[in-house]
């Protein structure tokens, strides 16, 4: 019963947002009582930070699975794309925006997770893009890594990139092929070009 709550709570929350669901919401979604939802999680809070948690889990195990296929780094960015955007699509509230706003202390928990997780996921990316010829020698791993994460979170804040002239999937399209236009060489260029090609095709 624990994990089917914590299932139709997520789904709830990403759809219609983290505020707006109520636990009688969630109860009635469920058919059943308020006091079944409380015997697993105490309070509302419990059930937002258990929910972050498990969609912070899914997203990060993809991440992985992809990494561990060792593409070639310009693809890996590509095909982790792919994946954060099927992800994106099951959102339609601004979840991040409300995260912030109503629950601060579990929004913060989850984007230092987000980062350390992403900063070391990138920073071995750019590294072994460095080895294989296709990312700048003399590339700042450090300082780009942290500007992309700013970056990919960033583009999700609505008061920056409103929904009215922006579409989140134009929105992940052009920052990967900015980062990366940044980091690539002569070589990367060709593999970058050959991705963007396929993509339009």
């Amino acid at each position: 019963m624990k994990e089917i709550i914590l299932d139709k709570a997520t789904e709830m929350f990403l759809n219609l947002g983290f505020k707006s669901v109520t636990m009688d919401d969630l109860a009635q979604e469920l058919g059943i009582s308020k006091k079944t939802i409380y015997t697993h999680f105490n309070n509302k809070t419990k059930l937002i930070e258990a929910c972050t948690m498990q969609v912070y889990g899914a997203i990060t195990q993809g991440i992985d699975t992809i990494c561990a296929l060792n593409k070639d780094p310009i693809s890996e960015l590509y095909e982790i794309k792919k994946f954060v955007m099927i992800h994106l699509k099951n959102e339609q509230s601004s979840p991040q925006y409300q995260l912030q706003k109503y629950y601060p202390k579990i929004y913060d928990t989850i984007r230092q997770k987000q980062f350390e997780h992403v900063q070391d996921c990138v920073v071995e990316n750019m590294e072994r893009g460095i080895a294989e010829g296709i990312y700048r020698k003399n590339l700042d791993v450090n300082f780009a890594s942290r500007i992309y994460f700013s970056g990919i979170t960033s583009i999700k804040d609505h008061s920056i990139f409103p929904t009215d002239l922006f579409l989140i999937t134009d929105l992940m399209d052009n920052f990967l092929e900015y980062h990366l236009r940044g980091i690539i060489n002569k070589e990367g260029r060709k593999i970058l070009n050959n991705l963007i090609d396929a993509n339009i095709d």
